[in-house]
């Protein structure tokens, strides 16, 4: 099911029998390894398995989740994965965005983070989204910034420090 479509990107969401073997590709990229987390995925049954309890049980309970980026024009070719996740530990929801490295520094996380955070002041009606980071994540820290979220604090989350971003989407506006 598409979500939103940009002039360069599609985000739909992550589809099992379709995504496994990207999704196994991006879970164990180094930088997603170092900056998200290890999720232990590691054959296109892993992944499947992940689509289906993680990401697909985030469409259900929440009605949003984590989206899986393609190219317009190439809409099979996916570069990586953008949108909201809710966490406990949090007093909303979060935006996550994740590359491939082949296809990082190309504009895509701005242009997909700015279009699913106009899809959940739009559609999901979020009046505020935070964000996290791990403290040497400078990059995801730079794009988050120019999105117009806020550096608030260094949280603990799991004994793990954190940067905690903000942004009210009502003062956002358009």
């Amino acid at each position: 099911m598409t979500i939103v479509e940009t002039e360069r990107l599609v985000l739909r969401e992550l589809e099992a029998a379709r995504d496994a073997a990207f999704l196994l590709e991006l879970l164990n990229t180094p930088k997603f390894i170092q900056y998200i987390g290890d999720r232990g995925v590691r054959n296109v049954d892993d992944a499947a398995a992940f689509i289906e309890h993680r990401y697909g049980a985030s469409y259900r309970e929440h009605g949003y989740g984590l989206y899986v980026v393609g190219l317009r024009d190439s809409p099979d070719l996916r570069v990586g994965l953008c949108g909201f996740v809710r966490r406990d530990t949090l007093p909303g929801p979060d935006i996550g965005f994740s590359f491939l490295p082949e296809f990082e520094r190309k504009g895509y996380g701005f242009e997909s983070a700015a279009a699913i955070l106009r899809y959940g002041r739009e559609v999901l009606d979020f009046k505020e989204v935070f964000a996290i980071t791990t403290l040497d994540n400078d990059a995801s820290g730079r794009l988050l910034e120019k999105l117009g979220f806020a550096f608030r604090e260094v949280i603990d989350s799991d004994g793990e420090q954190l940067k905690l971003y903000h942004i009210d989407l009502a003062a956002a506006g358009g």
